[in-house]
């Protein structure tokens, strides 16, 4: 699986994504100045094209600000991992491919929700209502 997007060119997939309802989603949210980040969207490419069960999705806070509001991404890349629009894990993480890929292993079968903000908690639901 390609790792998609909030541009209009993604909308289509994006939806059909958002709307298996078992869906596993593995959102990165960086961003375009941060240099960690840039380097970064080769491992999570790589990491989507071995995980066809998962979509992957980059947003960019200050490009999509309206979807992440005004929330403190303290340190980059973080990452959000949903099972069915829950969270299940919301945190930094080494931009090392073996650090990510270990930690969503661990996360694969995981359903036990995990306390996040209400906007990241939403965020499945705000890019589902955007890519209609």
């Amino acid at each position: 699986m390609t790792v998609l997007g909030t541009r209009a060119a993604d909308r289509e997939s994006l939806d059909a994504a958002l709307s298996r309802p078992d869906q596993r989603l593995v959102i990165c949210l960086c961003a375009a100045w941060c240099d960690t980040c840039e380097e970064f969207k080769v491992t999570f490419a790589h990491l989507a094209r071995s995980d066809p069960d998962a979509s992957y999705i980059w947003i960019d806070i200050e490009d999509d600000s309206e979807l992440v509001g005004d929330i403190d991404i303290e340190n980059f890349p973080t990452i959000a991992v949903y099972r069915a629009g829950v969270p299940v894990f919301f945190g930094v993480t080494l931009p090392q491919e073996s650090v990510v890929a270990r930690t969503l292993a661990a996360l694969a079968s995981r359903t036990a929700p995990v306390e996040v903000h209400a906007v990241i908690a939403g965020l499945p639901e705000a890019l589902r209502a955007r890519s209609r």
